[in-house]
């Protein structure tokens, strides 16, 4: 590969980005132009996932460990590498404690580095060397910790494909640390393949059961995460869990879009979360915001295949679920089964609230624009009609554009008991890419919603 092939690369990338716009930062309290009320039938549109799965495993066997290294800018890549460590802190080489990188299991290695970093009073950093490939069962990573502590991820670390070595449905398991930040500009390989051919989505056969998250910081705060490589998890790449004040920089998160349940970047109760410069291509959605949280912020992210940017699901089980305060800008969704969708069980409570999504492209995206208040996974048994639901509301659409895979582009099929209420769409311009729609004019499909419209909207409700 030529040395300019990355700079090509990447300007490709920022030519295919949304115009950015001038709109204010609070987009709850514009002027309401026009409020209907809508109650028209609902048109389905189904897509399958996992058609022609047969073909993805060959891509993964020849896959090379560093396919994706053109993604980092070589400036920061030469930074983050050659950083020194902040004046004062103890360097830890997880080499010095017994790792080998020769195929075994360094796992005891990792955990005693981990160990000795935290215990240590001024600050440590642990120091995962390059050009290696690390082998790990489950390591639990935990805390509280006595100092600021950064793990440098420099080379590789890759899961072990025993499933009998997982006890948990966690690989890498942070918990309950300060001050934590994950970089490097390495990779973190969750060896998904065995799992996936074991899903039920998969090989209906067989019962269902759940997989490792590859990555998972639980209740950590003051937490950064950052220029990372994370491929081929389990099932999810990245989880939130209860975290407060996270920032997510740089990732490039990525698994066949056929690989089952692989979201990228999963939030869960946690606040005041900002998800930045993120590349995601999954079998799931790029990012999944679910109940307990709250202040969630994703800027500048590029998704596809897989899901889309999702709210939920929320409320299965009859529980309650919260979420409010989430901003999605400048994003651009590339052949996904949905683009910004918010999804909820019948059955539940609680609310999805004073959600935006803003400066959003897509491209032959199936469903760009859905609220779907009767989310049943088809998977297990038919789900029976219920009569509560979680209530929807002060939801913007703004500067959204591109092209639809299916007829319908806006698809609002809201409860019949708790209407969605305060949707606002705001220059919205989405045409049908399919080539026997005459003049590629999309439809929208609305039920039991009240919107408003400001400036043009296509199609209309």
């Amino acid at each position: 590969m030529g040395p300019s092939l990355p700079l090509f690369i990447l300007a490709l990338i920022s030519l295919s980005r949304p115009c950015l716009c001038s709109y204010r930062e609070d987009p709850f309290h514009f002027d309401l132009r026009q409020t209907c009320v809508h109650d028209c039938p609902t048109t389905t549109t189904h897509h399958h996932p996992y058609s022609g799965v047969s073909n993805i495993w060959n891509d993964l066997d020849v896959m090379p460990e560093n396919m994706f290294e053109f993604e980092y800018d070589d400036e920061i890549r030469s930074r983050q590498n050659n950083a020194p460590a902040p004046a004062g802190s103890t360097v830890v080489d997880v080499d010095d404690f017994g790792a080998k990188a020769n195929g075994s299991d360094d796992s005891k290695a990792f955990k005693e580095a981990w160990e000795f970093a935290c215990n240590t009073s001024q600050g440590a950093v642990m120091v995962v060397p390059r050009n290696k490939i690390y082998h790990l069962k489950p390591v639990d990573f935990s805390g509280p910790c006595n100092s600021p502590l950064t793990l440098k991820i420099f080379g590789t670390i890759k899961a072990t494909a025993n499933h009998s070595d997982y006890r948990r449905r966690q690989w890498l398991y942070f918990d309950n640390v300060q001050n934590l930040r994950v970089e490097g500009g390495g990779i973190i390989n969750g060896n998904g393949r065995t799992w996936w051919l074991n899903s039920c989505k998969i090989n209906t056969t067989l019962p269902c059961s759940e997989a490792p998250t590859a990555v998972t910081f639980s209740q950590c705060s003051n937490l950064r995460v950052a220029r990372l490589q994370i491929k081929n998890s389990q099932q999810m790449h990245l989880s939130f869990k209860k975290c407060v004040d996270v920032k997510v920089l740089d990732l490039f998160v990525i698994a066949p879009g056929n690989s089952p349940n692989t979201d990228g970047i999963h939030v869960t109760g946690t606040h005041n979360i900002h998800i930045k410069n993120c590349v995601i291509r999954t079998g799931d959605d790029c990012i999944s915001i679910v109940s307990g949280s709250q202040n969630v912020r994703a800027t500048d992210i590029t998704c596809g295949p897989g899901h889309g940017i999702s709210i939920g699901s929320l409320g299965a089980g009859n529980s309650s679920a919260y979420v409010s305060n989430v901003i999605v800008k400048r994003a651009t969704l590339s052949g996904t089964a949905n683009g910004v969708r918010i999804k909820t069980w019948q059955g539940g409570s609680g609310y999805a609230k004073n959600i935006e999504f803003q400066d959003i492209m897509v491209h032959n995206v199936s469903n760009p624009i859905i609220i779907d208040q009767y989310y049943c996974d088809h998977h297990k048994s038919p789900c029976s009609k219920q009569v509560s639901a979680v209530q929807v509301s002060n939801i913007v659409y703004k500067n959204i554009r591109g092209t639809s895979a299916s007829n319908v582009a806006l698809k609002f099929n809201c409860s019949q008991m708790y209407p969605c209420r305060e949707i606002f769409l705001q220059n919205v311009a989405i045409t049908s890419s399919q080539e026997d729609k005459e003049e590629h004019i999309a439809e929208a499909s609305c039920s039991n919603i009240r919107l408003s419209y400001r400036g043009n909207v296509s199609p209309p409700c």
